[in-house]
């Protein structure tokens, strides 16, 4: 055989230098790493579109939530140029009367009723001028009076009534009232007998365009329907030329709103300077160039857009708590979606790619789905503000008098929607980026084993909440009270966050907690101890779950909380007037009568109460009430400070009962009281200077307290009134079996604290008292004899006739009854108020929010429910192979839902009343926090049984057979 030759090559073991290996970092390696995960998740999102738009609303809704009301709650404040609109139209400037009793009044820049002054002594001197006389030359002058008119309701004379009902007469359909006044239907008034009504006096009266309206001026034809921007397209106005109803008609007398205002139409503007001379002669200007371009700062363009301490805190508590839902939500989304991508991201991760790139495959879907979802949340929910405000425009309401968008609020919740998501992808993306690369590509469901390290975090995260809702407590409740008010953002701060610290150590013990409750299960029926076992075996399936469940029963419960707090403050200071469903009816002074009359004449008692009861057929009874009276007083008699001279019995004293030393509320420097809870700040005639239409001392005996409590009198009232002595209202009036009756001159009024208003004792007189309380805090000092009365030259007469009625009057019987009252007191509007009592709706309320907090949970649970079912389809798929029926199945569905529910919701019930209750203690939103426990009971009870008996409906009870997967 041939041999070949073999020749041996010649290797160099010396490296060129050009050849050297160069391990520098590729130039821009990170932005291509960037790059090629944002393309991967791009794609895994366009494969998995229904898990990715679960994403996506996750995060679009809340986020459209909180743009939207912020963009409502703004859009509830009118802005200077809107209410020149709506109040001028395009005319300069309006003149109206100010109520003033010296000429240092001042009134606001934009807000031209809002008045202020350092003087309230009532000058002698000072003669209010006519606005009428005050208009500069120059300019056209326009009329609007404001009249009451009665209107003739009923088909026949049992059912038909006098009511009465606001009228305007001006010239409306002028150029110059553009803005202001718009032709809805039908066409303008040409005839005398021709007017426009809003279309609500349509509906109020159930008439139609051409039919005729009977009034107290006439009879006129409805040609036309006519918006005011200032008054919602439900209220009842009449709209009639200047001259259809003359001053001097009855229209004119007794009405309340009898005023007219002037508008000034002409090129030049009314300047601030010319609007202090005015405030000076007792006349308010409203002025386009001033209200537009104010000199000061105006309450009306500063204050009320300024949102409440407590609307603050608890907006910014509940909207932390639902991103912080959201997020978790969208966590479990995200960690179903990971591992689906387990397989392909491990091949990413053998073909080179480091950890971080790994991670950022998932954590790029959370800023692509983040991003669409912010978007647009903040365009949808801009949006569906804008609607419901042109809506609600469109619709007549002035409650939105335009749309304003807050571009910060808007920002805020699109930055936190886009970090909650981002956060959500970040903790599965670091589960899937520690997988063992072999085990990932052998197995696509290899399990991430998470360590010791989640609880000790939690544990740390857990001891950090509590710091900090420890410090927030106790900056809160410690301390100078005004101090304290001005810690509130900081208290609000931190309380907020350790709020959501709880939550998320909460969240991170959940695997701990999971595994100490399903360690001993023998003792459970076979489904609660599979989904036992499942649930400490998949934790990763599990906790996310669990976690979802907690956000939401927090968000919920503290809602809850802060809401039943709401109720019961609202409850707490209700304004009484008289006892529920009492009506008081004033007997003391006649109105100012028709021209021609005699003034001043007595209101006869028996016919008030027998047109009541003549159009009221729930009068129980009727009790007359007297007291002092001041119906001839002359109020600028005394301006000089000298006492009053008593004519005809009846001069300018009134009278109260004065605070003990040592009772008086607890207060700081600044007014801010102390605690609202205490019994010297709380009960009748509290806050100071309440008053009602009952008279504040009543002079009776014991059938007049019985009206005024309500209830039969105890036996030391009774006795105290036998014997000359008072019944006090308020056991703050009373101190050791005396109390104080000061005297003062309703004319000789000094300066408050604020604007409060207070007058100087003219005399001190100890009595001695009883109390007897009533259970509500209905506004009067006491009750005190005839003869005590008349000792102590008190001078006194029928003051109020009080009717209590079984229940609370239609609104027929209310006009019935105002318009036989009418006819008695001689006037075209007569006020007819029965006292409602608090807030009766408030349990129904609590019980609605309850369902729509019971709802989120439900639905957190569902969602988190359906993601755990599609990931552990494969169990159930291995279950059916091995022969379990499929009602085991359904029951082991339900079995999961109910442990993830109840561990979800007992530990999120927890973790948002007592944050919740510290919020309210330590910013004083509220006086005092009521926890809810039943509907809290039913929530920890309802949720997880719904959500597990709904698992068990919707579970399949057949599965498909699939094809055993590669690697398995």
């Amino acid at each position: 055989m041939r041999q070949w030759p073999c020749t041996i090559p010649q290797f160099s073991w010396h490296r060129p230098a050009e050849m050297a290996l160069d391990v520098a970092p590729v130039p821009h390696g990170r932005w291509h790493s960037f790059r090629l995960a944002l393309r991967m998740a791009r794609r895994d999102i366009s494969r998995h579109r229904g898990r990715s738009l679960l994403i996506i609303l996750l995060i679009l809704l809340p986020v459209a939530g909180m743009t939207g009301a912020a963009a409502l709650a703004q859009s509830m404040q009118e802005t200077p140029a809107e209410r020149v609109q709506y109040q001028l139209g395009s005319t300069q400037a309006r003149f109206r009367s100010m109520p003033a009793s010296n000429a240092e009044t001042v009134q606001d820049p934009v807000l031209e009723t809002a008045t202020m002054t350092r003087n309230f002594t009532n000058d002698p001197d000072f003669k209010p001028r006519n606005p009428r006389d005050a208009i500069p030359a120059g300019y056209e002058v326009l009329t609007e009076s404001q009249l009451t008119l009665t209107v003739r309701t009923g088909v026949s004379d049992v059912g038909a009534s006098d009511v009465p009902v606001m009228a305007k007469a001006v010239d409306a359909l002028n150029p110059a009232f553009t803005g202001k006044y718009t032709l809805l239907e039908g066409r303008p008034a040409a005839a005398r007998d021709e007017i426009l009504v809003s279309p609500g006096a349509l509906e109020r009266f159930g008439i139609r365009l051409g039919d005729r309206l009977t009034t107290a001026d006439g009879t006129f034809a409805v040609v036309g329907t006519l918006r005011d921007a200032t008054y919602s397209d439900g209220s009842p106005i009449l709209f009639l030329k200047p001259g259809q109803a003359p001053m001097d008609s009855p229209a004119a007398h007794g009405s309340p709103l009898g005023e007219t205002m002037y508008y000034l139409v002409g090129s030049e503007p009314v300047l601030w300077d010319q609007i202090r001379d005015l405030n000076r002669s007792g006349i308010a200007v409203l002025s386009r160039a001033v209200a537009l371009d104010p000199p000061v700062p105006s309450g009306a363009t500063e204050g009320p857009r300024t949102m409440p301490a407590a609307g603050y805190v608890a907006g910014v508590l509940i909207a932390a708590l639902a991103l912080l839902e959201v997020g978790l939500l969208a966590g479990a989304a995200f960690a179903v979606g990971a591992k689906r991508q387990v397989r392909e991201l491990a091949l990413l991760a053998a073909s080179g790619a480091e950890a971080p790139t790994v991670r950022a495959v998932v954590t790029a879907a959370g800023l692509w789905l983040g991003t669409i979802a912010v978007v647009a949340g903040a365009v949808l929910g801009a949006g569906g503000a804008a609607a419901v405000v042109g809506v609600t425009r469109h619709l007549g309401s002035v409650r939105f008098p335009g749309f304003h968008l807050d571009i910060l609020p808007t920002v805020a919740a699109m930055a936190m929607g886009l970090l909650a998501c981002f956060l959500a992808a970040v903790v599965p993306a670091r589960q899937v980026a520690r997988q063992a690369v072999l085990g990932a590509l052998k197995s696509g469901r290899a399990p991430a084993v998470s360590g010791p390290w989640p609880a000790r975090v939690g544990g740390g995260l857990l001891v950090l909440a509590i710091m900090f809702l420890a410090a927030g407590h106790t900056l809160g409740m410690n301390g100078d009270l005004d101090a304290r008010a001005a810690r509130i953002p900081l208290v609000a701060a931190l309380l907020t966050g350790g709020a959501v610290l709880a939550v998320a150590a909460l969240v991170l013990l959940t695997g701990t907690f999971v595994k100490v409750l399903t360690a001993r299960t023998a003792w459970m029926p076979l489904p609660l101890r599979m989904a036992a076992r499942d649930s400490a075996r998949n934790r990763s399936r599990t906790v996310p779950a669990v976690a979802a469940v907690l956000a939401a029963a927090t968000l919920a419960s503290a809602a809850m909380v802060l809401s039943a707090s709401q109720m019961e403050e609202a409850r707490r200071t209700h304004m009484w007037a008289a006892q529920e469903n009492q009506v008081s009816l004033p007997l003391e002074t006649a109105p100012v009568p028709a021209t021609g009359t005699s003034p001043d004449q007595a209101i006869d008692p028996a016919a008030v109460a027998a047109a009541l009861r003549r159009e009221l057929s729930t009068v129980q009874w009727t009790q007359v009430l007297q007291g002092p009276v001041t119906s001839k007083c002359d109020m600028r008699a005394s301006a000089d400070g000298s006492l009053p001279a008593s004519g005809g019995g009846v001069d300018c004293r009134q009278y109260k009962l004065a605070v003990p030393p040592g009772q008086e509320c607890p207060a700081t420097p600044q007014g801010r009281v102390l605690d609202g809870q205490d019994w010297r700040c709380n009960g009748s005639m509290f806050p100071a200077g309440v008053s009602g239409q009952l008279p504040q001392l009543v002079v009776g005996g014991v059938g007049e307290l019985r009206s005024l409590l309500g209830r039969e009198p105890s036996p030391a009232a009774v006795a105290a009134l036998n014997s000359g002595g008072m019944v006090v209202s308020n056991p703050v009036f009373e101190k050791d079996g005396v109390t104080t009756l000061q005297s003062y001159d309703v004319r000789q009024s000094l300066p408050g604290p604020g604007s409060a208003v207070v007058y100087k004792p003219l005399s001190n007189t100890g009595l001695p008292a009883v109390v007897d309380a009533p259970d509500v805090p209905v506004p009067f000092y006491g009750v005190i004899p005839p003869g005590t009365a008349s000792r102590l030259g008190i001078h006194f007469d029928n003051s109020v006739l009080l009717a209590q009625l079984t229940a609370y009057p239609e609104a027929a019987e209310q006009d019935r009854a105002s318009a036989a009252l009418a006819q008695i007191y001689r006037i075209q509007a007569m006020g007819f108020y029965v006292e409602p009592g608090a807030d009766r709706t408030g349990s129904e309320l609590l019980w609605l929010i309850v369902g729509i907090s019971a709802l989120i949970t439900l639905s957190a649970a569902g969602i988190t429910t359906g993601l755990a079912l599609a990931d552990a389809r494969a169990d159930h798929i291995t279950l059916a192979g091995v022969g379990a029926p499929p009602r085991l199945r359904k029951a082991l569905a339900g079995a999961q839902s109910l442990m993830t529910a109840s561990l979800g919701t007992s530990l999120g019930v927890a973790a948002g009343v007592v944050p919740a209750v510290l919020l309210i203690g330590a910013t004083r939103m509220f006086a005092v926090s009521v926890v809810p426990w039943l509907p809290l009971l039913a929530l920890l009870v309802a949720v997880p049984l719904t959500g597990s008996a709904l698992a068990w409906v919707f579970a399949r009870a057949s599965l498909p057979v699939t094809r055993r997967s590669a690697g398995t």
